[in-house]
């Protein structure tokens, strides 16, 4: 869901024993670097599919007696539904994506350079999304329950989840896994981004989150994230073929990520997502797998259309503000215009929204926050 620029620069592996200087492999990558405008309509697409799925695949939308439809939308829209059913795939494509980009954009950072750029890329929006989702919800009342004021000014934090503090969407429980990575994989970045150890990190932690939900001991659950551990493990053995090239450690790591992707994919099934299937879910996840393969090996290079990039820039906006403001939206339109066209104009609006909220919001917000942080770090150093 989150990263910067995306870049290519693919380097053959030779054998583990004669691998060649970090510094050098880094700079030949850098040289011959580009952007990845695949990864960009891909997010997009995600994104789009958790949009559909929230509006018309998931369980509560399709009980007799929900608050966004007035009857099952397998009773509206049955080939709609049974397509949306699958949607919240998504969320685990943009898990694998976030481990890709992460893993990318941090190479040759400092942490302090790791800080700052994901402060200032993931807050900007999410402050702009919390403040227009509690508004919406006060404007349109009885889909969801309204949040208190000052959960509302802790969500603002980002860390309500740790605080037991209710979200104002349901959604932002994939920041909580989120900045979980992060403050795994600033480990990695404090030690110097390598081939090695970025490898080490990916073992120890699958180790770690292998081993969390039977350890009986919740900060090692709390700090593993099994939850999600896995898929952005995916995307940082990706990241290291595209960087590096493939051999079979990594072939490895990767498989071993799909195997337990596959039984997370399942427990998802069990526990929450009832309305779609686990062949079905393990056959996406699989498909998506083997695009992003084929993006780490170069073969989505000539894939050059800019429209991407702006696309790319949409998909954290529309993640953020779709699913409450959304659903809210559907219910209030739902007798005066068409299921169908209704899921469409709905989308096609938050994604207008979402452009705006990039460039009046993001953009100057954004800069004006790293050149805060910028200006207490140069303080910090100073005074000691």
């Amino acid at each position: 869901m989150t990263g910067l620029a995306l870049t290519r620069g693919a380097q053959p592996l030779p054998p583990l024993a004669v691998l060649p200087q970090p510094a050098a492999t880094a700079r030949q990558g850098s040289e011959r670097s580009r952007r990845l405008h695949a990864v960009d309509g891909i997010r997009l697409l995600a994104a789009l599919m958790v949009a559909l799925h929230h509006y018309a695949g998931t369980r509560r939308a399709n009980t007799p007696d929900n608050l966004i439809w007035d009857r099952p939308v397998s009773d509206i829209m049955p080939t709609v539904f049974h397509v949306a059913a699958y949607g919240w795939i998504g969320v685990e494509i943009f898990f694998v994506i976030s481990g890709f980009v992460i893993c990318m954009s941090c190479w040759g950072r400092t942490p302090r350079q790791f800080f700052v750029s994901r402060v200032i890329r993931l807050y900007p929006a999410y402050w702009f999304a919390v403040l227009f989702t509690t508004g919406v919800l006060a404007a349109v009342p009885g889909v969801w329950e309204r949040v208190r004021p000052r959960d509302v000014l802790l969500n603002l934090t980002m860390l309500q989840s740790g605080s037991g503090v209710r979200n104002v969407d349901g959604v932002y429980w994939t920041l909580w896994s989120e900045l979980r990575f992060y403050l795994l994989f600033l480990v990695v970045v404090r030690m110097g981004l390598t081939y090695r150890r970025v490898v080490v990190f990916c073992c120890v932690w699958g180790a770690a989150a292998m081993l969390a939900p039977v350890a009986d001991f919740p900060p090692l659950e709390l700090m593993a994230a099994p939850e999600g551990a896995w898929y952005f493990i995916a995307g940082l053995a990706l990241y290291l073929m595209h960087r590096f090239g493939q051999d079979l450690l990594l072939w490895g790591i990767l498989g071993m990520a799909w195997l337990m992707a596959q039984k997370e994919l399942g427990d998802r099934i069990d526990e929450v997502e009832h309305v779609s299937g686990w062949r079905g879910a393990v056959l996406i996840f699989t498909v998506f797998l083997l695009v992003m393969v084929a993006v780490a090996l170069g073969y989505t290079d000539r894939i050059r259309w800019r429209w991407l990039v702006t696309a790319g820039s949409l998909t954290y906006p529309l993640y953020l503000m779709h699913y409450a403001a959304g659903t809210a939206v559907i219910n209030r339109l739902r007798d005066q215009m068409d299921a169908r066209l209704l899921v469409a104009v709905v989308p096609a609006g938050f994604l207008a929204l979402s452009w705006a909220v990039h460039r009046f919001v993001e953009r100057p917000v954004a800069g004006v926050v790293k050149r805060g942080l910028e200006r207490a770090f140069v303080r910090v150093r100073s005074v000691g």
